[in-house]
């Protein structure tokens, strides 16, 4: 007969208020910010854009405190979803709601409680914008649930971060100009491309358990279909400049861009899952180099737009 000190040890610990802060912590991958930073991008690039290079620094702060509450809760109902398959796959199974850590209702509250005070954000805006919000919140939803119907929740991913385009577009102008409309292209070919390398890391846990996905699908052909996706992103990314007439300074950003897809299709030459996912978080490097380019254009290259002459 086990003693009562034994029982005490089989008995597992229920964290108090600040292990369970700790534990949502983790479960929206505050620890792991490249989401945020790979969703916050595009919203940058459009801000600047649609303000030429000037927008109102309100609606930046409300884009940016957006991105990560979004992000966050999108993390929250993706581990929802996955509750079931993330303890199958090496990569996810340590996640809090996977571990049996924190309940599925738990992941729930924290989403709806992060998506309530997102929305409360953009309540500070104009109504058009208020309404492609709830656009984008239901692609919040809608994606995680995706890899079990289609083998490119890519897609759906994509759609999902680039919408902040077209709202940012909105905040700023009152309109979506169909240079717009490329840069959404633009930021859903770039999801295709950095989450294919991401679902490369898991791809034969993916297969095992039966997960779909662009890796999957791509198969032997992966580094040639992202290969040809990011030519495809920066042909989208030269056309916006284009149209909005940007000028050198946005060109050397589209180079530094061009030379770091070249090197992530070096990191993942031979498939090796680390390499697939130091090439996915590298590409935080690339839309950070469009953007400074695009900062720097506004800044030094007044007066030199593409076409002038």
């Amino acid at each position: 007969m086990m003693t009562s000190p034994d029982l005490e040890r089989e008995r597992p610990r229920v964290p108090d208020w600040r292990g369970r802060l700790v534990l949502y912590a983790k479960l929206v991958r505050l620890d792991r910010p490249i989401g945020i930073f790979l969703l916050m991008w595009p919203a940058l690039w459009a801000l600047w854009i649609a303000g030429e290079g000037n927008p109102p620094w309100r609606v930046v702060l409300i884009f940016v405190a957006g991105v990560i509450l979004m992000r966050s809760a999108g993390c929250a109902i993706n581990d929802f979803a996955d509750r079931d398959l993330d303890g199958q796959v090496a990569r996810t199974r340590n996640r809090p709601l996977a571990a049996g850590l924190i309940g599925p209702g738990e992941a729930l509250g924290v989403f709806l409680a992060l998506s309530l005070a997102a929305f409360g954000l953009v309540l500070l805006l104009d109504g058009h914008t208020i309404a492609l919000s709830l656009v984008a919140l239901g692609l919040t939803v809608l994606y995680p649930f995706m890899k079990r119907y289609t083998h490119v929740p890519q897609l759906f991913l994509g759609a999902a971060f680039g919408w902040a385009v077209p709202m940012a577009f909105t905040a700023v102008t009152g309109s979506v100009p169909w240079s717009a409309w490329l840069l959404f292209g633009a930021t859903l070919v770039w999801a295709l491309v950095y989450d294919t390398q991401y679902a490369m890391v898991d791809r034969e846990d993916d297969r095992k358990i039966g997960i779909k996905s662009t890796a999957i699908l791509f198969g032997r052909y992966d580094r040639l279909l992202i290969g040809l996706l990011q030519l495809l992103l920066l042909g989208l990314l030269a056309a916006v400049g284009y149209l909005t007439e940007r000028g050198a300074w946005y060109a050397v950003g589209l180079l530094v861009a061009t030379v770091l897809a070249a090197h992530h299709q070096y990191l993942i030459r031979d498939r090796e899952p680390a390499a697939c996912f130091r090439a996915f978080l590298a590409n935080n490097y690339l839309g950070m180099a469009v953007f400074l380019g695009l900062v720097a254009d506004y800044v030094l290259g007044r007066g030199n737009p593409v076409g002038s002459g």
